[in-house]
């Protein structure tokens, strides 16, 4: 892992693989305002959920600064118009070493946070009346094996006990084997666990956010890379943006880059890793519910996990499954999809599991394939994982007017639009006692964060010591 953390990461490469969320592209996805101005007040690089969520919220400020939107490439094509649909934070699989790590206070903030801010994502689409196939309802994790099962019932008991059975965080069903097989047409698991999650469409979401913030007077740049970054000489508290079209000075500048953003600023190395994730949207099966599923789903065995949802009715193919993972199903457990940014291709032993995965799930339930065929189309994407699998916000020590959002751990969908509510109050000074009661302490930026290794995705496998632990 050492070796590929360390793989210097390029700039977003041309012509990547085509998500099924950006076909047809929206009118806004090679957008550029009329003028590119040499100076601005906030420089924002990247155009998916967490920079159009920075900049709707700079934008509602009263006395708005100017606000310039970089990216690379077409508009929202990173890793939020390239995901799996999900709008799930699985907090009961990561509460145990939060607790551990962070201490009880500090893991039941996360697992709120997380829960705030995936409700709040539908509200605030329904609120601004941002049409992007949302649908909220239960997910169900179908466990096989007995030590992520044991860990589960763990965690959900300690869960239930700090935050309290009744809190909204801590509601989660129990299902037996036999009726996660009759309930969830999944035949050979040891059980399931049931719990609130939605879906959307993320890429609808934000060009939704950011036709909102053009109106309100965001100038936004698309196919315009961002280079370099330096100090003027004459100050040394602005910056001078370098990019593929010229130089702009600007008092801030806001990097929400995710995997990407080593590139600009190489003390991140090693730090936030990129890791290349598969996606494919697939024609569902003859027999499989002609009404469509009623929950989203997660596989989940010994070393990794699918995800899955099922596109809504009323959507544009109702009934399809947007299902991706399968990154430890390849050579020494998908090691080589750490380190690289290249989205314009797939890995083919993982691209082939992905495929295959629905009829292996769903067993005889599946039938057979469409005959226009099972798949769709299928994707890969680029996240941004950190060595204490948070993100990283704030200003960035000793660098000032450098800011960053970004290392959502796959997870942006439930934790970016209240992390640009977070770091935007920390940009104005509003940064003391009422927000540290609902943004986690972990997710701060610090210089105590750039000394830790890099370990890969945490929280993936169950502690040996749960294998034989029972919790039935």
């Amino acid at each position: 892992m050492d070796l590929r953390a360390a793989i210097a990461p390029s700039l977003p490469p041309p012509d990547p693989t085509i998500s099924y969320w950006q076909d047809p592209p929206h009118s806004l996805s090679t957008y550029r305002a009329p003028d590119l101005p040499e100076s601005t007040s906030v420089v924002i690089i990247g155009s998916g959920i967490s920079g159009a969520s920075i900049a709707s919220e700079l934008l509602e400020r009263p006395s708005p600064p100017d606000v310039l939107l970089l990216e690379a490439r077409d508009t929202c094509s990173g890793a939020t118009g390239r995901n799996g649909g999900h709008t799930k934070c699985s907090s009961y699989r990561a509460f145990l070493d939060n607790v551990r790590d962070q201490g009880e206070r500090e893991a039941a903030e996360i697992a709120r946070f997380e829960y705030n801010c995936m409700k709040a994502v539908h509200a605030f689409a329904r609120g601004k009346g941002i049409e992007c196939d949302s649908w909220e309802g239960d997910t169900v994790d179908i466990i096989y094996d007995q030590a992520q099962w044991n860990r589960a019932k763990k965690a959900i008991s300690e869960i239930r006990r700090i935050l309290g059975k009744h809190d909204p965080v801590a509601q989660y069903t129990f299902y037996t084997a036999e009726e996660t097989a009759e309930k969830f047409l999944a035949e050979g698991a040891i059980g399931a666990v049931l719990y609130a999650a939605g879906s959307l469409s993320a890429y609808k979401l934000v060009i939704g956010m950011l036709k909102l913030a053009i109106g309100k007077g965001l100038n936004l740049q698309t196919n315009t890379p961002v280079l370099k970054l330096q100090r003027p000489r004459d100050c040394k508290s602005e910056w001078i943006v370098e990019t593929s079209r010229g130089l702009i000075r600007t008092k801030k500048v806001i990097m929400a880059t995710n995997g990407y953003t080593a590139y600009l600023y190489p003390p991140f190395q090693g730090i936030i890793v990129p890791l290349r994730g598969t996606v494919t949207a697939q024609r569902p099966g003859s027999k499989m519910p002609k009404d469509g599923l009623k929950t989203t789903y997660s596989f989940i065995y010994r070393n990794g996990y699918e995800y899955m949802i099922f596109r809504p009715p009323d959507s544009e193919f109702a009934g399809d499954l947007v299902i991706g993972g399968c990154a430890t199903k390849s050579t020494e457990e998908g090691l080589y999809e750490w380190g690289t940014v290249d989205d314009t291709s797939m890995n083919a032993e993982i691209g082939q599991f992905v495929r295959e995965s629905t009829q292996q799930y769903f067993g005889s339930h599946w039938g057979d394939d469409h005959p226009e065929g099972r798949v769709r189309r299928q994707w890969t994407g680029i996240m941004g994982y950190s060595s204490q699998g948070f993100p990283l916000v704030g200003e960035i020590p000793d660098e000032e007017n450098l800011w960053v959002a970004a290392s959502f751990q796959g997870q942006g969908m439930v934790l970016c639009l209240h992390t640009a509510k977070a770091l935007v109050n920390m940009m104005y000074g509003e940064d003391g006692e009422a927000l540290d009661m609902w943004f986690p302490q972990a997710f701060r930026i610090s210089s105590d964060r750039f000394k830790h290794q890099f370990r890969g995705r945490l929280h993936e496998t169950a502690p040996k010591d749960l294998e034989v632990q029972s919790q039935l």
